[in-house]
């Protein structure tokens, strides 16, 4: 997933809301401390820069991210190849937004670029080029996107959180952000690394902003519910790196409209963003981008510069402006907690039973008792707590107990935590039953080891083929291979039969290998390793049986090799 960089079209990369309207609101008590609460990003260079001009003087926008400052070496310009500090078209934009009474968030990096302390490995430079950025357009607040390779690189990291403390040291109140890719399960293991390089400094990162968008999960995708499930993972993956975070350092950032991967975030997608953020006190909204909210005019593929979705223009900043007065940066005054539940599935025979440990975590105020139920689960099978109610910030085990006539399938079954307060929160827990007898019906993927020598009836994107090395087994295997901006991928269409559980499986090596169904379901799992492993996806189908099988590799990483796949 990934925001594009001037002019170029908005690609896939991982992340959830789409605020705009922005004010200042409070993070803290201090004024030093405040970030701005909704600060949709501007893409400076593509020609539509005139939407900020409206958005700011007719629809309330109070702060917006200026997007984006690229390091050239120890240097950075703008994405239309001119100096920041000198931009004859970029520097006026910033003033004049700036005299009407918006604040603006410097943005470095994006799809197509990277932060300086990813181009330049002296330190002082990078110190230096950042400070140049406060010093030329007075703003106290930065931010880095991070995408593609970029995001893997460690030494990279390093030196971006060693500036960040040395800035923050000489420049009291400064604050920044960190956009990172993110799928519906949370940051990628890259992305934690970049929080763990900041503990490792011994700084926090003020905002870790997701881009809640591109999850090539199927068309279908609820785009609004996807950006919730990212935002809750993602804060407990950042509370596993440092327990102080809270809703309060978290950003959503969703891409408005037609999303790269063929799904659509709507303004009732927007709305879900926006109660989930007020109910949560999250840190920050914003969206991709101001210049795309509009409806197309013409001929479609027009992603940099319009939604291509049937909307008002600037309908997504406006249905951002309740958030203004409603959330942002504190964190809250109410009491609240998530819930999560691991191992997250099982594989139980019939007569048997498996446990899991449903865990809970103080995300604002105080702790509170939380009692905890199960629903979904089939006639037969019987789901405990032990114990049933517990204090946030505890946990209980979940015990799924199955009996001798249970069909096998699979089921997922609703793990939900009710706070005595009245709020709740659930977590999926899916549970296999297997039996001996097995059988589904249906049809089966032709050409699941590749071994014809051509992919078909696959069809891929760009150079995705067959090679001859490396295979698992046999003489072939599928080569998927990605490029700079656009996600390799390889489906198969198969009819199966319909309203019944199946297991997809497949052997992958590569950074981020997909394996995943989508159309009439919706399931993915994925990998990074660089040999041969072997991963599994459950799924159900719906009434027509067909579904699509997928895999697939991001953007800007190297070559994905799959084989061996199997439908069960």
């Amino acid at each position: 997933m990934h925001l594009a960089r001037m002019g170029a079209s908005v690609c896939a990369l991982a992340l959830a809301a789409t605020g705009v309207v922005v004010a200042l609101a409070p993070a803290g008590s201090a004024a030093t401390s405040s970030v701005y609460s909704v600060a949709p990003y501007v893409d400076m260079s593509n020609g539509q820069e005139g939407m900020l001009d409206t958005a700011v003087t007719g629809h309330h926008l109070k702060a917006y991210t200026a997007a984006f400052v690229l390091g050239e070496g120890c240097n950075q310009i703008w994405g239309d190849t001119l100096p920041i500090g000198n931009d004859s078209y970029t520097d006026p934009e910033i003033a004049k937004a700036k005299s009407e009474g918006a604040s603006v968030v410097i943005s470095s990096g994006g799809a197509s670029g990277e932060p300086l302390a990813w181009t330049c490995s002296t330190q002082s430079s990078i110190d230096a080029g950042y400070q140049a950025i406060i010093n030329d357009y007075g703003v106290t607040q930065l931010d880095f996107d991070v995408e593609g390779a970029a995001v893997a690189d460690t030494a990279a990291a390093a030196r971006q959180m060693q500036a960040m403390k040395d800035l923050k040291a000489s420049n009291p109140g400064l604050q920044f952000s960190m956009t990172l890719p993110v799928l519906t399960s949370g940051l990628t293991g890259d992305g934690v690394n970049i929080l763990k390089a900041a503990e490792n400094t011994g700084i926090k990162i003020d905002v870790v902003n997701i881009m809640a968008m591109d999850y090539y999960a199927g068309t279908g995708t609820e785009m609004g519910q996807g950006a919730v499930d990212a935002a809750k993972a993602t804060l407990a993956q950042m509370q596993s790196v440092n327990s102080s975070y809270t809703y309060a350092n978290l950003g959503i950032t969703p891409m408005i409209g037609k999303n790269d991967d063929g799904s659509t975030f709507t303004l009732a997608d927007a709305q879900t963003v926006e109660n989930f953020a007020a109910q949560n006190g999250v840190g920050r909204l914003a969206f991709w981008s101001v210049n795309r909210d509009q409806p197309c005019s013409g001929s479609a593929n027009s992603l940099p510069t319009c939604s291509e979705i049937s909307q008002n223009s600037l309908a997504f900043t406006d249905a951002f402006v309740p958030y203004e007065g409603t959330g942002g940066g504190g964190g809250g005054t109410t009491s609240d907690f998530s819930l999560s539940v691991a191992p997250g599935s099982a594989s139980v025979a019939q007569g048997g039973s498996a446990t899991a440990t449903v865990s809970s975590a103080v995300t604002s105020g105080n702790a509170e008792s939380v009692s905890l139920s199960a629903s979904g689960a089939p006639s037969g099978v019987s789901v405990s707590f032990s114990p049933a109610s517990i204090t946030s910030g505890g946990s209980s085990t979940l015990t799924a107990t199955v009996g001798a006539s249970v069909a096998a399938g699979t089921y997922p079954i609703t793990v939900t935590g009710t706070a005595a307060g009245g709020g709740s929160h659930s977590a999926t827990y899916t549970l296999s039953v297997t039996s001996s007898g097995g059988g589904g019906g249906g049809g089966s993927l032709t050409n699941a080891g590749f071994e014809t020598g051509s992919p078909s009836p696959w069809t891929c994107t760009g150079a995705s083929t067959v090679v001859s090395t490396p295979v698992h087994t046999g003489s072939h295997a599928l080569q998927v291979t990605p490029s700079s901006s656009g996600t390799g991928e390889c489906d198969q269409t198969v009819t199966l039969s319909p309203n019944h559980s199946y297991t997809l499986t497949g052997w992958v090596q590569g950074p981020y290998a997909y394996i995943g169904v989508s159309g009439g379901a919706t399931a993915s799992t994925w990998s990074n390793n660089t040999s041969w492993n072997q991963l599994t996806v459950n799924f159900t189908t719906g009434s027509s049986g067909t579904v699509t099988v997928y895999v697939h590799g991001w953007y800007g990483q190297s070559d994905v090799h799959a084989d061996d796949f199997a439908v069960s």
